[in-house]
């Protein structure tokens, strides 16, 4: 008898555990693939997609990371491509601030992005300022990324 009063208390105990108390997961959360990027530099707007290359970007709950490779494999040595970063990122509502950890592009490492994502159906779209001083990088980016997988 205490055998089933038990199982019967722990059963009503975890029947009451509710899935609507837990945090939803970030739509954010998953593996990207880059479809479109423009840059602009004061009045000046352009594409910075190559199609010639693909781009993937992770989101993990805690971190990210993008990886970018030429399509030909290296086989074109004038047009070979190789880049990656990564690091730890805060979200909150559609603010999404990219701490670049890791980079190959070294003088990059360090800094902070501060970015405005949406995601809609299976897009991520995330536009921001890319500044940084000693490099005399400033310009505003849009990426637009559709979902490879969750």
């Amino acid at each position: 008898m205490k055998l089933s009063t038990t199982l019967l208390l722990l059963s009503i105990l975890l029947a009451s555990c509710s899935p609507a108390t837990e945090k939803p997961a970030s739509p954010l959360l998953g593996t990207w693939e880059l479809i479109a990027a423009t840059s602009t530099e004061k009045d000046s707007t352009y594409s910075t997609f190559n199609p010639k290359t693909r781009m993937i970007k992770i989101i993990s709950p805690t971190h990210f990371a993008f990886f970018l490779h030429d399509l030909d494999m290296g086989k074109d040595t004038s047009a070979a491509a190789f880049s990656s970063g990564g690091g730890t990122y805060t979200l909150k509502d559609s603010a999404y601030t990219e701490n670049l950890e890791y980079c190959n592009f070294r003088e990059w490492e360090g800094h902070q992005f501060d970015f405005t994502v949406t995601v809609k159906n299976d897009t991520l779209t995330q536009r921001g300022l890319e500044k940084i001083e000693k490099l005399g990088i400033e310009r505003i980016i849009t990426e637009r990324y559709k979902r490879a997988a969750r």
